[in-house]
C-alpha cells in the first residue's frame, strides 16, 4: 500500500505541476495543452490512489481537453462527456460523497470550457473546480495536488481580481 501511495503522489506532483502551468497561460489553447498533462497524470495518480470515480472523470477530461484544445468540442460531444462523466462516474464511486465531487468539478468545468472562449470565466470556473478537487484531493491523499489546488485556488483568485482592475 505504502508503494502505491508514493507512486500516486510522484504523479500527482507531476498533475500538480502541469496544473500550475495552465493557470499562468493566457491563451486558451495554451491553457488547454497544459491540462492535458494535468489529466494524464492525474489518471495514473488515480490509479494508484484507488480513487475510481476520479480515474473515471479523469479519461473523460483528458478526452474534453483534447477536444476542446484541438476546438473540436461540439455541442452533441459535450452533452456525449457530460452524461458519461456522471453516469460512469457514480458507477465507479467508491469514496461515497467524496467519490461525487470529481463528477461535479468534471461537469460544472466542461459546461464552462465549451459555452465560454474568456479565459476570466474559465478562472472562476478553475477556483470552483480546484475548491471540489482540493477537497477529494486530500482525502485520498494526493497530497501535491491537494496543495497545488489550494496554491491554485489563490494565485487564480488573484488573477481574477487583477484582470477585473
Amino acid at each position: 500500500m505504502q508503494t502505491y501511495l508514493i507512486i500516486g503522489n510522484f504523479f500527482s506532483l507531476l498533475s500538480a505541476i502541469c496544473i500550475g502551468v495552465s493557470a499562468v497561460k493566457k491563451s486558451k489553447k495554451d491553457f488547454m495543452y497544459w491540462q492535458i498533462g494535468d489529466t494524464f497524470f492525474g489518471i495514473i495518480a488515480n490509479i494508484a490512489l484507488y480513487a475510481y470515480a476520479a480515474l473515471v472523470i479523469s479519461i473523460i477530461c483528458l478526452i474534453r481537453n483534447i477536444l476542446s484544445y484541438k476546438d473540436k468540442l461540439s455541442k452533441g460531444i459535450t452533452y456525449i462527456l457530460l452524461v458519461l462523466s456522471v453516469v460512469i462516474g457514480l458507477y465507479a464511486n467508491n469514496r461515497g460523497i467524496i467519490g461525487l465531487l470529481p463528477i461535479i468539478a468534471s461537469a460544472s468545468y466542461t459546461i464552462c470550457i465549451y459555452i465560454t472562449k474568456n479565459e476570466q470565466q474559465m478562472r472562476y470556473a478553475l477556483v470552483f473546480n480546484m475548491l471540489l478537487w482540493f477537497v477529494h484531493n486530500f482525502y485520498v491523499q494526493a497530497y501535491p495536488s491537494a496543495m497545488a489546488n489550494i496554491v491554485l485556488c489563490i494565485w487564480t483568485s488573484i488573477q481574477i481580481i487583477k484582470n477585473q482592475k
